[in-house]
């Protein structure tokens, strides 16, 4: 099941692309982001109601705390900078970059995680890399 999740995943980033792009037209990508912030934590409690898991608040830990809003600084920056990066170049250029994040989730895993890098994982990031240098250039 996880990986309809992951394919439903990329199909809505890649909506969020598209439809950002049109949207942030004439607007500060910095209140474009705020804007879709907003979007983002209604729909997300929205869920958490939906689904009555709040009662589960209490039950998070404080390393859970720190990480998750550690989480949610960098996702802030992220989506930051890519709605900046979207209001000044092409969505075609733009996005393959932001996907370079895929390769850089891959090491820090190896790294902090201590997740398998096999040979598979480092054919895979150099095709990645050498996709977005394709596309870019």
């Amino acid at each position: 099941m996880w990986a309809v999740f992951a394919v439903l995943s990329a199909v809505f980033a890649a909506l969020t692309s598209i439809l950002a792009k049109i949207g942030i037209e004439g607007v500060d990508s910095t209140l474009a982001t705020a804007i879709r912030t907003v979007v983002v934590v209604l729909m997300s409690w929205g869920m958490v109601f939906l689904t009555h898991t709040q009662g589960g608040l209490s039950a998070i830990d404080k390393k859970s705390w720190l990480f998750l809003i550690l989480s949610g600084l960098a996702t802030g920056a992220s989506w930051l900078c890519y709605y900046k990066a979207l209001q000044m170049g092409d969505a075609s250029k733009v996005v393959p970059i932001d996907k370079l994040s895929v390769v850089i989730t891959l090491i820090l895993a190896f790294v902090f995680l201590h997740e398998e890098f096999t040979a598979k994982s480092l054919i895979g990031c150099i095709l990645i890399g050498a996709g977005t240098l394709c596309m870019v250039l």
